[in-house]
């Protein structure tokens, strides 16, 4: 009996790769609109130019209209901080980078006395770069 030599087919079937990339781009479509960061807040509508960009990530702190403060990290996110627990948060944070940027994100109904009360605190701090975010207006 004469043996055939089989010829061995050395191409990748690349299809079942296209399918899986196909569901995890389907998969961040859909999530990456549920990804909200921060608290909800009410921001003011205010035609102001946009602050300069920095090196790094600026520091977030949120007021809401109660007058409730919450620092945007990771170890304390969506936790409510009093006015002394997040100056002591701040100055550790501020101790290892004194150049950050922080940035206020305050709503639209709080109290004026609570965002100075803040700012005077990151003075003390020693904060040099502080500002205050806002929404543009809408435009019709």
């Amino acid at each position: 009996m004469l043996k055939r030599r089989r010829n061995l087919i050395s191409d990748i079937n690349v299809v079942p790769y296209i399918d899986v990339m196909l569901v995890l781009l389907v998969i961040f479509m859909v999530a990456a609109p549920l990804m909200v960061q921060g608290i909800s807040i009410n921001l003011p509508e205010v035609s102001s130019d946009a602050l300069p960009v920095e090196k790094s990530e600026p520091l977030i702190i949120s007021i809401r209209s109660d007058g409730s403060f919450f620092l945007e990290i990771d170890a304390t996110r969506n936790k409510s901080l009093n006015l002394e627990e997040i100056s002591q948060e701040i100055a550790k944070i501020l101790k290892a980078n004194k150049d950050m940027q922080v940035v206020i994100r305050g709503d639209g109904e709080v109290k004026y006395e609570s965002v100075m009360l803040l700012m005077s605190q990151l003075q003390q701090l020693g904060s040099k770069n502080i500002g205050l975010i806002t929404k543009p207006p809408k435009t019709n």
